[in-house]
């Protein structure tokens, strides 16, 4: 079991997401708060996250060292804001986030426009859009604004003002198991374990931010009620980049002995379709196996693995622990020209569609609880399907088309059925059984699961 430092308790006792407007409400919440890699922002955050995932909470301190990396000061910011010549408040961080770079050192200053410009963030391309911008490793400050905002800039005197500072604090991250119940805690079952991760740390917006950990948490209460798990899952919430090194850094050996395979979630609520999946470096875990063949049946969208860009899949699989963990998002960043901008908000994602993407990502990760080596109970000849009600008891012409009036789908059903006991030799899966007769993944899932209630299959 993991180490931890921590946890956050709601005194109001868990919450759930089971409607539109329980989304809506928890984006609504969050949207607003200036978060960063640290700080009180980013703390608030996994807090009311915290009412739908029972955290605990791991924390590497500042002046740490993480492998290659240190752990940087704790940002504390107060306010910000930029006067121009007339006196006029024209950025504001208390109204718009957004309006200061992300990590700013203090200022208090008052400079030509010549030299303003020198810190001044914003894109020529998107006139009314304002640029998410950071510097968290080198000491610097600025301010973002739209460029038709810095095209209507007068020359002058202007008042930059930064109340921020750097103290001794901590990255966190919060990880919550889902225990499988069908592992035997005595190693009759050896236990395999399957990561849920996503990021929390980018203020103000929603497709590349807020997506990831709501249906994390969608999905989590959903995995929750599952009567068996043949699996051991461990949901994960941290800071980007940083947040899964000091993760790795402290827990990476430990998960690494039982891992399975892994998901990152990020991007997931823009208005594309179809599921998009990012390969893991590895390439041959079950999932990238599972999305590789639900990509063949249309379901999915497949990416190669690319190490330079993405989200946390990065260092799970970087070379030294090679861990087979891919990505899943719908509208992926850098697609689409709202990405890292004030244009990713809540008219760009699609909250009525958060819960179906959940639903899309519990189904493959559904069908997955049996992408494992099929074993039949009697391995010896065929088994005798009409005495369980999945073969007909009178063949004749009559009966070819449909192996029993009460059966849907009939002789893809039995077709299935057969192609399972002949080859549930303890080599094949369903993914091999896919390859074969051509048949979904989703309904060979369903006939699997007839074949295990009916004690047929292991």
């Amino acid at each position: 079991m993991l180490r931890y430092s921590g946890t956050y308790r709601n005194k109001n006792g868990r919450k759930m997401l089971e409607n539109n407007a329980d989304i809506e409400n928890l984006f609504d919440e969050l949207f607003p708060l200036p978060r960063s890699i640290t700080g009180d922002g980013y703390r608030q955050s996994v807090q009311i996250i915290s009412r739908y995932i029972p955290f605990e909470i791991g924390r590497a301190l500042s002046g740490a060292k993480v492998f290659d990396w240190t752990v940087p000061p704790e940002w504390v910011i107060e306010d910000a804001y930029l006067i121009d010549p007339s006196g006029n408040k024209i950025l504001d961080f208390k109204k718009n986030n957004l309006e200061v770079l992300n990590y700013s050192e203090p200022i208090d200053k008052i400079m030509e426009l010549d030299e303003l410009n020198k810190n001044l963030h914003s894109i020529p391309e998107q006139p009314d859009w304002i640029p998410y911008v950071t510097s968290y490793y080198k000491k610097t400050w600025g301010f973002c604004l739209t460029d038709r905002q810095r095209q209507e800039l007068k020359p002058g005197k202007y008042h930059a003002v930064i109340k921020s500072s750097f103290i001794d604090g901590a990255v966190e991250y919060g990880f919550k198991y889902l225990r499988g119940n069908t592992a035997n805690e005595k190693g009759g079952v050896e236990r395999k374990l399957i990561l849920i991760s996503s990021y929390l740390c980018h203020p103000s917006l929603a497709n590349n931010e807020l997506s990831g950990p709501i249906v994390l948490a969608a999905l989590y209460q959903r995995m929750a009620k599952w009567k068996n798990r043949r699996f051991d899952y461990l949901f994960v919430i941290n800071p980007e980049t940083i947040g899964s090194i000091c993760f790795l850094h402290q827990h990476g050996e430990e998960i690494a002995k039982s891992m399975q395979a892994g998901l990152v979630l990020t991007c997931v609520g823009g208005p594309n379709e179809k599921l998009s999946y990012k390969k893991s470096r590895r390439g041959d875990s079950t999932l990238d196996k599972l999305f590789l063949q639900l990509e063949q049946e249309g379901e999915v969208e497949i990416r190669e693995f690319d190490p330079s860009e993405g989200s946390d899949e990065r260092q799970y699989c970087s070379s030294g622990f090679n861990l087979p963990v891919g990505q899943v998002a719908k509208t992926t960043y850098g697609s689409n020209p709202e990405y890292h901008t004030s244009a990713d908000n809540k008219e760009f994602v699609e909250l009525d569609k958060f819960l179906s993407t959940t639903a899309k990502i519990e189904n493959v990760l559904k069908i997955h609880e049996y992408l494992q080596p099929l074993e039949r109970v009697e391995p010896y000849c065929e088994i005798q399907l009409g005495k369980r009600g999945l073969y007909p008891n009178i063949n004749s012409p009559q009966t070819w088309d449909a192996s029993s009036d009460s059966l849907i789908d009939h002789r893809e059903q039995l077709k299935a059925i057969m192609y399972m006991l002949s080859y549930a030799d303890g080599k094949h899966d369903l993914v091999d059984i896919a390859k074969l007769t051509k048949i979904k993944m989703k309904n060979l899932y369903r006939y699997a699961e007839i074949l295990i209630n009916a004690d047929v299959l292991k």
